[in-house]
């Protein structure tokens, strides 16, 4: 768990002196509510905490939001069980299944629902209250349910969500703190948790968040430390787009003679060396380097300051070569 005001990585149990009962440890789930209620007071305004189904599926981190007044939008396993009278919904599919549905042009209980996505395309799902046990539509607790299907339910695209945002109307919309969220606004809360989903993984796979060898608490908080820095320096480069390197030619200048026929092999690929060169010296005092600007520049540099390999002299004793 990280935020833009603080973090505070999960340690297991063996960690600590006591295990599970030392005052030190926290559960995964209390330092995500932990952390929303330290954001709260810092200041830091937002509209819902999102949560998927590992956080969503617990009573206990959903009591803690709302004792803490933290409104939420949390995903539900399919199979979320709930106590049910007989023949009544007791999972969020049979809660789904209940609703009427004929086609798009007779959609019965759900609602279409248009979702802009990030690269501008749009789609359409469709959304509906449900009620499981005393979750209902004016309850405390809201089941809402969004697909791209809802005759099949498919599950890599169907959504069980509970929050306890009023619905618009209902009789808790009056006493609310919150404003009321309608089902376009409980999926729109929801989708954006993906966004937030994608570049964990980012940091998580591609710059070795889960990949270290070190087993001492302190050095794990130091490894996802340097982690999160790497991925900032990234984002920052991204954001700051191509630089113009040095000795580049002006738009303006008649562009070189090329070859009017094709190179045997095709286009050359390999990109030409950098010519930005570095800083001449150390730096007098703390600043923040840009070195993912030009690595091959960077490495070259650190190449040219390494030591030349001598030949020890008649008097120095040779060192012996490792063993294989």
């Amino acid at each position: 768990m990280s935020t833009t005001w603080g973090k505070r990585p999960y340690s297991p149990a063996h960690h600590f002196p006591k295990g599970k009962s030392d005052p030190g440890f926290r559960t995964k789930l209390r330092i995500a509510a932990e952390l929303a209620r330290t954001a709260r007071t810092a200041g830091v305004t937002f509209r819902a905490v999102a949560a998927d189904c590992a956080y969503g599926d617990q009573d206990g981190f959903r009591r803690d939001l709302a004792e803490a007044g933290l409104p939420f939008v949390v995903a539900l396993k399919p199979s979320h069980g709930a106590w049910a009278y007989g023949k009544d919904a007791y999972t969020p599919v049979d809660a789904a299944r209940a609703l009427t549905w004929t086609d798009a042009e007779d959609p019965g209980d759900w609602t279409p629902v248009e979702r802009t996505f990030r690269d501008g395309h749009t789609e359409t799902w469709w959304a509906a209250e449900a009620t499981l046990g005393w979750w209902g539509p004016d309850g405390n607790v809201r089941l809402v349910v969004a697909t791209t299907d809802p005759a099949t339910l498919p599950a890599q695209s169907t959504w069980y969500l509970a929050t306890d945002l009023p619905r618009p109307g209902s009789p808790r919309e009056a006493d609310s703190p919150e404003p009321a969220a309608g089902l376009a606004e409980v999926v729109r809360i929801y989708g954006i948790r993906h966004w937030i989903e994608q570049s964990y993984k980012q940091v998580k796979d591609e710059l070795g968040w889960a990949d270290f060898q070190v087993r001492s608490d302190t050095a794990i908080r130091r490894h996802q430390t340097l982690v999160t820095c790497a991925f900032s320096f990234c984002w920052d480069t991204w954001f700051a787009g191509p630089l113009q390197e040095s000795g580049a030619e002006d738009p303006e200048d008649p562009p070189a003679a090329t070859s009017a026929e094709p190179a045997e092999r095709g286009p050359a690929q390999t990109p030409s060396a950098p010519t930005v060169q570095l800083a001449q010296g150390d730096p007098r005092r703390p600043g923040l380097a840009r070195p993912l600007d030009q690595p091959p520049t960077l490495l070259a540099s650190l190449d040219q300051r390494a030591p030349a390999t001598r030949t020890p002299g008649p008097d120095q004793p040779r060192r012996r070569r490792p063993r294989a």
